[in-house]
């Protein structure tokens, strides 16, 4: 059975996040195959407010699927690996999806829709005390 959302801890902040079954199903598949994951996040060099999980070169087996460069506040995206490093990209603000190598655009597979009130101070938390456990499990 496929989870409908997924639950995310960012060190004390906790988020419901809604799977995007209809517009990256490859994406959500590939992603609930690992659960629960577990990693660090830490904060974005280049895509402005938001925090990320760099992935080297794992081989998600992914091509791009309802893909932006432009992620909304709450948006969870999954960039596959290309131009630059495989990643998670977690916006809590006003993000520009890039890298060292430029513009980027990653896969949009979650929207948080609980725990929004809380995305400003869980960046700002990376930001500034550094690199955070986070945790994705089925809710």
């Amino acid at each position: 059975m496929q989870p409908s959302s997924l639950a995310i801890e960012v060190g004390q902040h906790r988020f419901t996040a809604r799977l995007e079954w209809d517009r990256a199903p490859e994406t959500c598949r590939r992603f609930c195959a690992l659960l629960p994951f577990q990693n660090k996040v830490i904060h974005s060099r280049w895509s402005g407010e938001a925090v990320w999980i760099p992935l080297g070169d794992f081989d998600t087996g992914l091509g791009s699927e309802n893909h932006t460069a432009h992620p909304s506040r709450g948006d969870v995206l999954l960039y596959p690996g290309g131009f630059s490093e495989t990643e998670i990209l977690f916006a809590y603000g006003s993000s520009c999806f890039a890298s060292k190598m430029g513009m980027l655009a990653g896969n949009h597979f979650l929207t948080v829709t609980e725990g929004m009130e809380s995305l400003e101070e869980m960046g700002r938390k990376v930001l500034w005390d550094g690199a955070q456990e986070i945790a994705f499990r089925a809710s």
